[in-house]
């Protein structure tokens, strides 16, 4: 079968059995991702893949074995070759002698030699196992649905298809994680990233499926491992787990959060079963770098080529996650606009309101947010995204305790809701509690180290505290995350201030300048403060020229450039042949404005004016002097 890289009927139909095979192993979020896509495919496609019946169709999604010595030096793709339990379906390939897929001869040019190959899965090879656990399974279903994990295991005792493993495993593991973050929302200052025993459940569980061959068992071995912080077992697990079933939304999920930088991406692209033109690999690929806040403009043509007529023109998950690029890419309006059209479709889609809220805020939207907030608090507030939306309603109100109420019932709804976090910290900067916002920026980072935003946070609340070596070490890492966001550097660049290393902080603001807005003015005058703390007038004057300059094109008020005017005038002043035809232009704005500087600028006047005065009186002393010798 050869891969598809444009959305037809077969992918209509292997969408459905991803589905299908999904929720029954209580992998909701996964299936709800998947019926979402299905549902944005047009009705033509839908119909033409409609099997009979449903499971009647076998796709190109099984791992292979590979050999334990294999000699890749970065990654053992390491599989045993048990049979499964059960009989092959006659007429088709069982799971111990899995067929690879036809690729084209382009994605082998491009594909790292030792990259799990794409094989055929055939559901109906473990029928045999399942229906003798038929009612077991239906039971612990219901179970995994009401959330009750702990009973899941005991009905499943006796059960040997690979479904009932997965069950048992899985609630096993979600019963163990429910249990230990009950109490990570507590502030008692004390730092417990894994609670005591958990880490000993957890290489229990991974012992479990040491050698299975299943591609969703490989799914719990690599979310095992991730939990273990085994990153490069997590990785590789999951690239086996895509290889035997391409369509599990949670394996590459999972996959995306064990990538730590763009770099890693790249590299991983010729490691994944699929062509990089394959959507799946697509949607991975905008899905990590905006989780790493990097999308850049190539992630935003992505997901216009995604949402196109070839593709999935009517996925909403897709539009959102390009809304969320122009937000992490500080393009807010278009954000904006983006969540607007979203919106017009779905009026109570629920799903990254969060974001929303965060641009409205950030550009003082009170109208707007205000009704966002009438408009989804009837939906409930046991959704975290709610709670963060109404804990930055309160927060542009400047309620701060209201807002915290908010944030914090957000991560006690949700502990992994890394960014109820960061905003809960920033709520604790705001009233100056810097204990309890370090508590909740390292619960963030703990979570997730990528989250920059987390780590700036840590270096504004020690810098509170004037424990700048701290804060240094924070914003250094913030900074490593995103080495283009101009106020990390600015962040640098004033904690080095403090600390008396003035040369380090020049380049920490020079670098700031390279990222930042050409109409920003704030960076410049930092720049210009410090080089006049080190006496280099000349290149302090010259900051303070450029701050006057922009202003002046913005046509923005007096006040904002006043000092820096005032700082040109009287240079020009002290100097020989300084210009005093710019320092009276200067002192005059100032002089005729209503700003702070009046009195300042009315005295500096009449200097420069006595200066051109002078000037021009020694001027014609040189001229007069001049023409009596010509005449001599």
């Amino acid at each position: 079968m050869t891969i598809q890289t444009t959305v037809d009927s077969q992918t209509a139909s292997e969408i459905r059995i991803a589905i299908h095979e999904c929720s029954k192993r209580g992998l909701s979020d996964a299936s709800k991702w998947l019926s979402e896509l299905l549902l944005s495919l047009p009705l033509s496609k839908r119909k033409a893949s409609l099997p009979s019946p449903l499971l009647d169709a076998t796709f190109s999604t099984s791992t292979p074995a590979r050999s334990r010595n294999s000699p890749h030096p970065d990654m053992n793709m390491s599989m045993s070759t048990e049979e499964p339990v059960g009989s092959p379906i006659p007429g088709r390939q069982s799971q111990s002698t899995p067929q690879p897929a036809t690729q084209s001869p382009e994605f082998h040019s491009h594909r790292h030699p030792h990259a799990p190959h794409l094989q055929t899965y055939s559901p109906d090879s473990w029928r045999d196992a399942e229906e003798k656990d038929i009612d077991q399974l239906a039971t612990a279903r219901s179970f995994m649905q009401f959330k009750d994990y702990g009973r899941v295991s005991s009905v499943l005792i006796g059960c040997t298809s690979p479904n009932a493993t997965f069950l048992s495993l899985y609630a096993r593991f979600l019963a163990h994680e429910l249990s230990s973050g009950k109490n990570w929302h507590n502030f008692d200052h004390n730092r417990r990233p894994l609670p005591l025993g958990l880490d000993q459940k957890f290489h229990q569980l991974l012992g479990e499926v040491a050698n299975t061959t299943d591609p969703f068992l490989l799914y719990l071995k690599a979310l095992f491992c991730s939990r273990l912080s085994l990153r490069e077992e997590a990785i590789e697990n999951a690239l086996l787990s895509l290889a035997g079933f391409p369509w599990c939304w949670a394996t590459w999920c999972l996959l995306a959060s064990c990538i730590g930088d763009g770099e890693e991406l790249s590299s991983l692209i010729s490691l994944l079963p699929l062509p990089p033109t394959h959507p799946l690999v697509q949607i991975f690929q905008v899905k990590t770098l905006i989780d790493l806040h990097i999308p850049t403009e190539n992630e935003l043509s992505l997901c216009d080529l995604l949402v196109g007529p070839d593709h999935f023109p009517g996925s909403l998950w897709i539009m959102s996650l390009k809304a969320c690029g122009f937000f992490y890419m500080h393009e807010f309006n278009q954000a904006e606009s983006q969540f607007d059209r979203i919106l017009a479709l779905d009026p109570q889609r629920i799903e990254d309101i969060d974001i929303l809220s965060n641009i409205l805020y950030v550009t003082d939207n009170r109208l707007k947010l205000t009704k966002l907030v009438h408009d989804f608090v009837p939906l409930g507030q046991d959704k975290p995204e709610i709670c963060c939306l109404l804990g930055n309603y309160y927060s542009l109100r400047a309620e701060h305790a209201k807002s915290i109420k908010y944030f914090r019932r957000a991560v006690e709804l949700e502990p992994k809701f890394l960014s109820a976090w960061t905003l809960l910290g920033h709520e604790y900067v705001e009233i100056k509690n810097s204990h309890a916002a370090i508590q909740c920026y390292r619960r963030a980072v703990g979570s997730d180290r990528k989250d920059y935003r987390a780590w700036y946070g840590l270096g504004q609340a020690y810098e509170l505290l004037n424990m700048h070596q701290y804060a240094l070490h924070y914003y250094q890492f913030a900074a490593a995350l995103r080495p283009y966001d101009a106020r990390l550097w600015q962040g640098l660049g004033q904690c080095y201030e403090e600390m008396g290393r003035l040369r380090e902080a020049i380049e920490c603001y020079k670098r700031a300048l390279i990222s930042a807005n050409p109409h920003e003015i704030s960076v410049n005058i930092l720049l210009a403060k410090v080089h006049r703390d080190l006496d280099e007038l000349f290149e302090s004057i010259a900051y303070h020229r450029r701050v006057v300059e922009v202003c002046q094109a913005d046509l923005r008020p007096v006040h904002e450039y006043a000092k820096s005017a005032l700082e040109v005038a009287e240079y020009q002043v002290k100097i020989p042949d300084g210009d005093l035809f710019l320092a009276q232009e200067y002192v005059e704005i100032v002089a005729r404005s209503n700003t702070e500087e009046v009195m300042r600028a009315s005295e500096l006047l009449k200097v420069v004016l006595a200066a051109i005065n002078e000037k021009y009186q020694a001027e014609s002393d040189g001229n007069n002097e001049l023409e009596e010798k010509t005449v001599e």
